[in-house]
């Protein structure tokens, strides 16, 4: 049987407290300019993606996801 091995995103000095919900959006955020700079395909760009899926919850995600393609997204892409 494979051993699952399971991480979430490393500490970030910038988010200190235990309210994750910056260093969640941060981490979102991150990924889609990597993805933006990079192309697609970057698989330097899924490390941003493990962190926010372990931070964030999935409705917010969602949310996110619709809101860029609406257009309105609230943060710097």
């Amino acid at each position: 049987m494979a051993e699952i091995e399971l991480k979430t995103a490393p500490a970030d000095f910038r988010f200190p407290t235990t309210n994750q919900t910056r260093h969640c959006f941060t981490r979102y955020i991150e990924y889609h300019k990597c993805l933006n700079a990079k192309g697609e395909d970057a698989s330097e760009c899924q490390k941003f993606a493990r962190y926010y899926r372990s931070l964030c919850p999935m409705e917010w995600v969602e949310k996110w996801n619709e809101q860029r393609e609406n257009g309105t997204f609230p943060g710097p892409l």
